[in-house]
């Protein structure tokens, strides 16, 4: 070790001569204790920072792809199913003066205001059918109620007021066009009513 200080001293002293190393020493101690005594006022409080120039990714050119329109199917909202209006039945009225011999009935069917014919004797068969007690006045009777409140008595007045029943609504309800046939169809209906509530046809 202490060779190796020898020889370097040596080497140092053929290069620097010795005062100059001396006092080179010297000074550097003074230095460091300098910065020592005013520590840390001598530092920066910020230090410059090093800007590197950013890295910008070049932008590439985006493609789109063309969107793909298919067509809609909408769905059709079912309408809500309601059923026809039950058929009411018209009210009978007292029996009118008949003009001529004929009663209100057939003056309409001999104006040609057969639907209007067609309702007057289905009148005049409800009328009878309360006259024989076979049914009870009720307001707002249907042609279903008439037929099964009188069938409960009479059995075999059913197809005869259903019959009566289904021409009424046609004319009235489905507004089918009246012809002298329904008035013709009716008015044999009523007979056979009245034939089979009293064993005799109307005059």
């Amino acid at each position: 070790m202490s060779r190796w200080w020898t020889e370097t001293v040596a080497a140092l002293g053929d290069v620097v001569p010795l005062p100059l190393a001396a006092l080179i020493l010297l000074a550097v101690a003074l230095l460091v204790a300098l910065g020592w005594y005013f520590f840390p006022a001598w530092i920066p409080r910020r230090l410059p920072r090093l800007s590197l120039p950013r890295w910008r990714r070049p932008r590439l050119p985006r493609f789109r792809l063309p969107r793909l329109r298919l067509p809609r199917f909408r769905r059709r909202a079912r309408r809500p199913r309601t059923d026809p209006p039950p058929v009411r039945l018209p009210a009978p009225r007292l029996p009118e003066p008949a003009a001529a011999g004929l009663g209100t009935a057939d003056r309409l069917a001999a104006e040609g205001r057969y639907a209007e014919a067609v309702r007057e004797r289905l009148r005049e068969m409800v009328r009878l059918l309360v006259v024989r007690h076979v049914v009870e006045p009720r307001p707002g009777l249907t042609v279903v109620e008439l037929t099964e409140a009188a069938a409960r008595t009479r059995p075999q007045v059913r197809p005869t007021l259903h019959a009566a029943g289904a021409i009424f609504s046609d004319l009235w309800y489905a507004q089918r066009p009246a012809t002298a046939e329904h008035d013709r169809r009716m008015r044999e209906l009523a007979t056979d009513l009245s034939r089979e509530l009293t064993g005799e046809e109307p005059r």
